[in-house]
């Protein structure tokens, strides 16, 4: 499904990010992970990724940073010569009610989930108008579109990346470039295991299918997304929420 292709996932050695690169991998795509750092649960991503005999490379950045990504960029594509999809998924929380919030809780959540987004993306752009072709999928979230007590940092940073991701659509449309964002609902990671039983047992009364979803559930989304069978589908905003916000 994905055969020859080379796909840029930012956050992508665990949770969402590492689900879309394994199923990636499945499919035989070339993967290239950027990571903040190369903790053991990177390392061991990689290890674990290989084993499908693709091509894949860890790459440190921190996408807060412009010359970081600026370089991290320019590194993927000496290696892998193009890209062809570029996955936006690294994210941060830190909830709390508005006037709890420090200006770093402020700042850290903007920058790494919107500016991060828009920098990774700013980098690899020329290589999509060049090729005259490019899929960007960016990873948002349903609080994004519904908001969220206690995430009011959060909840700006996932609309920010809405608006981003349809600008861009229009933007580059006519150059054959995609550009999608995905939008979770509550999803079973490192993110939501710190939660006390009783906080989950009350998110799952407002998702209709009664549970929480799987990386795994947006993972397969992100690769139906990054392969030509959704040629036509940009702009787009799809949930994947059990039907949480309808």
């Amino acid at each position: 499904m994905l055969t020859g292709k080379n796909i840029v996932i930012t956050g992508g050695s665990r949770g969402i990010g590492k689900a879309i690169a394994m199923e990636c991998a499945k499919n035989n795509a070339n993967l290239a992970i950027i990571a903040t750092n190369n903790s053991e649960a990177a390392k061991n991503t990689i290890e674990e990724l290989k084993a499908f005999k693709t091509n894949v490379k860890l790459y440190l950045c921190d996408v807060r940073n412009p010359e970081q990504v600026e370089g991290a960029a320019q590194e993927i594509l000496a290696d892998f010569g193009k890209i062809d999809v570029l996955v936006n998924n690294a994210g941060i929380t830190r909830d709390n009610l508005l006037p709890s919030l420090s200006i770093m809780d402020i700042n850290d959540v903007i920058d790494v989930n919107l500016k991060g987004c828009m920098l990774v993306t700013r980098a690899f752009i020329r290589n999509f108008v060049k090729n005259r072709s490019g899929n960007i999928i960016n990873i948002s979230s349903v609080v994004g579109l519904m908001g969220n007590k206690g995430q009011t940092n959060y909840a700006a940073s996932k609309a920010g990346i809405i608006g981003f991701t349809k600008s861009v659509a229009k933007e580059y449309g006519r150059k054959n470039i995609r550009c999608n964002a995905i939008a979770p609902g509550y999803i079973a990671t490192e993110m939501t295991a710190v939660l006390d039983e009783a906080m989950t047992a009350e998110m799952k009364k407002q998702i209709p299918l009664s549970r929480l979803g799987n990386p795994e559930d947006v993972a397969k989304l992100a690769l139906f997304l990054a392969s030509d069978a959704s040629g036509y589908i940009t702009g787009e905003v799809i949930k994947v929420d059990g039907g949480m916000y309808v």
